[in-house]
This record gives C-alpha cells, structure tokens and sequence, in this order.
C-alpha cells in the first residue's frame, strides 16, 4: 500500500461578501457578537449565476494546472459535499465532465460533512492502489447559504459557500498517515430529498464539545500512527469552525499558536471545502513549500472526524 502526497491545489469562493453587518440588517445579531464568538468576520455567498458544481469545477481546474498534469493523468476524482446541487448527477461527475477527465475513472461524491475532504484522500488513496492509477483530483464543496434558516441567529451567521481541491500522487514517501471516526447523533442536521424544508440545525455547545475533544484525540492518533508530534509538523490545518475551537486545542496540548493556520474570519465555516481551503491559501501565501509536513483534522456532522499527516509536494515532475 503506497503511500501519497499533495502535487497541486486550488480554491474558489463565490462573488458575494457578507459581512456580519449585512447579516445584522436581517436577522438579530451584530458584528460583534458574531466575532468575538466565532472569530468570523465575514463569508462569501453564490449569487444567481453561481452555484456548487460552477465552484467545484473553478477550483478543481486550479488545482489541476498547478499540479502541472493533464485531465488525461488524473485516474480517480471525489468530490467531498453535503450541499450538491443533485442527488444525481453527482458533482464529480459533473467536475469529471468540465474537465475533460478520462470516461474510464471512478467518479462520485462521499458526505461526511466537514470531514468529508480527508475522507476523500484516504477513499482515493486506496483506489490508486487497487486500481494502478497514480493521480487523484479531490474536491471539498459546498453552496451552505441555501440550506440556512435565516431567523436561525445562531446558525446562519456560522457559515459560508467555497470550494478547495488537490491534487493527490502515489508516491515512495514514508511519511503518511490517517485517522477516521464516526460518533452517530442529531447534533448537526440537514435534510435534503423529502418531505421536510432543506435547512440546517445545529446544536452548537454540544458540537463545541464534541469538537474540542475529538481534535486532541485525532492529533494524538496522528503521532502515534506517524511517529511524529506537532514539533514535527510544519502547519496544522483544523477544520475552520470556530476560532474559540482551535485557540482552546491550543491551550489545552500547550502548542505553537503559530504552527495553527485560522482564516474563519474571511470565510465562515465552509464544510468540506474549510481544509482544503486553508491548504490553498498557505501554499500560494507561500507559507506551506515544497517538503513541508502537514497535520489536518476535520470534524463535523455525522458526527464524523478524521486526520491526515501528509506532504506537500509541489508541483509533478511527470
């Protein structure tokens, strides 16, 4: 079983900036409610002419060219999203088609919500494996402004729309590692086809809970499966939740702030799209280069979480 790294990534987030003031204007909140709370300052929302599948395509063509391969090299394509545009045609189909992908690829989508983009690197991992195949597109997505209740004030103020993808190779290198879990519960829900409105709850003290335990369970599962500690690591990608979440994972492993990216003040909580997200803007920030070790963990509904220690790459040399 080969191992993989990240050769190529890529983002893209909707036209349309809220900010918390707009938010205030319908629904009762303020900004600095929101901020000091969450840490979020403002999300981007699709416009008429803009929707998931148009975001999973934009940025899983960036990070196709930035891997420098072609359609033809890409052998398995996952979309991670909980807020498609269709049960069916999935979204990678849909981004397997814009693209020009290979008709002989597995294509589809998985939900395991905020989870979901780590999910879809060990899921692809396994298919290169079994398949013989040596590059995978991965894709984290989601359009979560049409599921908001807006007189929900402590919910819709949380979220945002955006998509991240990667690149992901087969490769010799030793270091890898992953963790995925499930704890079943209500504590975030959204209903799709049926009976029932399209809208999402959640719980949000119980979720807090949850995730500030379950970070410092998947970081130490990821060194002891790895053999490396956060020392080790270059940066540290959480899910991008709640500021409060990471500062208090922080304290409590007493680690390096500086090590903890955050960007929830520009984007709100995206979901799948959070991690792969913050992976893009660091590596063409240029704080993440080529050979840097990476920690990331996702957590969300489900209850889900998982935790990948992985290497960025940089571009293919194929």
């Amino acid at each position: 079983m080969k191992n993989v790294e990240i050769t190529g990534t890529g983002r893209a987030v909707p036209s349309m900036v809220v900010t918390n003031d707009d938010l205030a204007k319908i629904v009762d909140t303020s900004d600095e409610w929101i901020s000091t709370r969450t840490g979020i300052k403002q999300r981007f929302f699709c416009d008429k002419d803009e929707c998931a599948n148009s975001l999973a395509i934009e940025a899983a063509g960036k990070a196709l060219k930035d891997s420098g391969l072609s359609p033809e090299d890409i052998g398995v394509c996952i979309c991670a999203t909980v807020s498609g545009d269709f049960a069916t045609p999935s979204m990678a189909c849909m981004v397997q088609r814009h693209l020009g992908l290979r008709e002989n690829i597995p294509s589809f989508d998985i939900n395991a919500a905020c989870s979901g983009f780590l999910y879809g690197i060990e899921v692809a991992r396994g298919l290169l494996n079994g398949t013989g195949e040596k590059h995978a597109l991965i894709v984290g997505c989601e359009q979560l402004s049409k599921l908001m209740d807006m007189t929900d004030r402590s919910t819709c103020v949380l979220f945002g729309d955006g998509a991240g993808a990667a690149v992901i190779t087969l490769s010799d290198e030793k270091v890898y590692a992953s963790t995925l879990g499930t704890r079943g519960g209500y504590e975030i829900m959204a209903y799709g086809a049926g009976p029932k409105p399209s809208k999402l709850t959640m719980q949000g003290q119980d979720v807090f809970k949850f995730a500030t335990s379950i970070i410092p369970r998947c970081i130490g599962e990821l060194s002891e499966k790895s053999g490396l500690g956060l020392d080790d690591m270059d940066k540290v990608i959480c899910h991008q939740a709640n500021e409060r979440i990471i500062d208090f994972v922080i304290r409590r492993l007493k680690a390096d702030p500086d090590k903890f990216y955050k960007n929830m003040d520009r984007y709100g909580n995206t979901s799948a799209a959070s991690v792969p997200i913050a992976l893009d803007e660091l590596v063409k920030e240029g704080d993440v280069k080529r050979g840097d070790l990476l920690m990331m963990v996702g957590f969300g509904g489900g209850l889900t979480w998982a935790g990948a220690v992985i290497r960025y790459a940089g571009r293919s040399t194929e």
